[in-house]
């Protein structure tokens, strides 16, 4: 994509085009010229930059979209479920009670937790490789998302929260309709699917609440439920929110970085070769896609306080947005970066955000990848895509809404 925006409100306003959603990476540069901090005017500042997005992501002064946060930027949410429960969660919360989900929480995905996961994700990820070649034999075309990618991550989260096998595929188009609320919008009214979706999810995971608590199981819905009315930490509406971010986020992250890391491999066969005959090579492969083609693009943040960042004034109520995969491309971070190079060394991508609100089912998304895309490679040697790739009309989590491939 070429981009002919001369100046930053251009090519923010391009970049939020379904033409730069497609392709963003061009206007990041265009943005970069103007240099890691561009103030747009009172009260809005872009990041660009790798070391000033890091920094963002752990300042005690930039403010994650809570609820009171939201009261600012987005008059009239709380007449719309997706934002009720979504402020309700620790990825939309500051302290005290991001540290109280948080803790609450951690148990569901201490490295102990996530290794003991490994025999079971990968006894999950063999099945579905073997469905996608049946589903190819015939040189039909597949479309490696909904039949890969997305069943990967939800049956691991079908493990984790008791969803049987058969209603898994279902909860495909409510998780895509909830990450919809996080884009950004000019008419409330483009959140109703969210918040259908939401609806959905809220009486599920109330009623699956309810059920566990009068038949226990050994599930982590179980557990938490038991922790939950032995200590009284949460809100029954917080545990059931928090529940509700562990599906959406636990499937739709690890989905987009499987699908984002085989359209990679595709389009570059000298690193799939060696990844296909060295199954080890994978964490490099992975941390390198978290970086060259983030699904997580960008995330807002406020400022609670007038600072000073990198000698630039911030003033109170200032809304930051962090371009995060212009920050994965900084040339002040990283030699040649745009160039994927599986074998980079000091990857240190933002993907994932950091600080306190660094992803806390990282450990086990990277664990998903790493595991299914050795498994497709050595599988499906042959395996190539069978036409253009369809982007969803999304920025802050981007990914695709399909990858067609034939089987071999």
């Amino acid at each position: 994509m070429t981009t002919t925006a001369t100046d930053p409100r251009t090519a923010m306003m391009t970049l939020l085009s379904p033409q730069g959603k497609r392709d963003p990476y061009p206007l990041y540069e265009a943005l970069r010229a103007y240099g890691p901090l561009i103030p747009l005017g009172p009260g809005q500042l872009l990041v660009t930059g790798h070391a000033e997005c890091a920094r963002a992501l752990r300042e005690p002064a930039l403010l994650s979209t809570d609820a009171a946060v939201q009261d600012a930027m987005m008059p009239g949410w709380r007449d719309h479920s997706s934002w009720r429960w979504l402020t309700k969660n620790m990825l939309f919360s500051n302290n005290p009670d991001h540290d109280r989900y948080r803790r609450f929480f951690g148990v569901a995905f201490t490295p102990r937790r996530i290794a003991d996961l490994r025999p079971v994700v990968t006894e999950r990820i063999t099945a579905l490789v073997d469905r996608l070649a049946a589903l190819g034999a015939d040189g039909s075309p597949v479309d490696f998302m909904a039949e890969f990618a997305f069943r990967v991550p939800m049956a691991v989260m079908g493990e984790l929260l008791g969803i049987p096998e058969e209603e898994q595929p279902g909860f495909r188009g409510a998780i895509g309709a909830i990450t919809t609320a996080l884009e950004p919008i000019q008419d409330l009214e483009q959140l109703a699917p969210g918040d259908a979706a939401m609806d959905e999810l809220a009486v599920h995971f109330t009623e699956l609440v309810a059920e566990r608590r009068a038949r226990p199981g050994t599930d982590l819905v179980s557990e938490l439920v038991r922790l939950r009315d032995g200590s009284g930490d949460l809100s029954e509406e917080e545990l059931v929110a928090n529940f509700m971010l562990l599906l959406v986020a636990g499937t739709e992250a690890p989905m987009d970085l499987i699908g984002n890391a085989l359209r990679l491999a595709v389009e570059h066969p000298e690193h799939a070769g060696r990844l296909r005959e060295d199954p080890s090579l994978a964490p490099g492969f992975v941390e390198e896609t978290l970086r060259f083609d983030p699904a997580a693009q960008a995330l807002n943040r406020m400022a609670a306080r007038d600072f000073d960042f990198f000698g630039v004034p911030v003033t109170a109520g200032t809304k930051v947005t962090l371009l995060i995969a212009a920050g994965n491309r900084d040339p002040r971070q990283y030699a040649d970066p745009g160039v994927f190079d599986p074998a980079r060394q000091g990857n240190h991508a933002l993907t994932l955000s950091g600080g306190a609100h660094y992803c806390l089912g990282a450990g086990l998304a990277r664990m998903q990848a790493e595991i299914a895309l050795p498994a497709v490679l050595r599988r499906l040697p042959g395996l190539a895509l069978a036409g253009e790739p369809t982007f969803r009309d999304q920025l802050v989590q981007r990914g695709f809404g399909q990858l067609p491939v034939k089987c071999g």
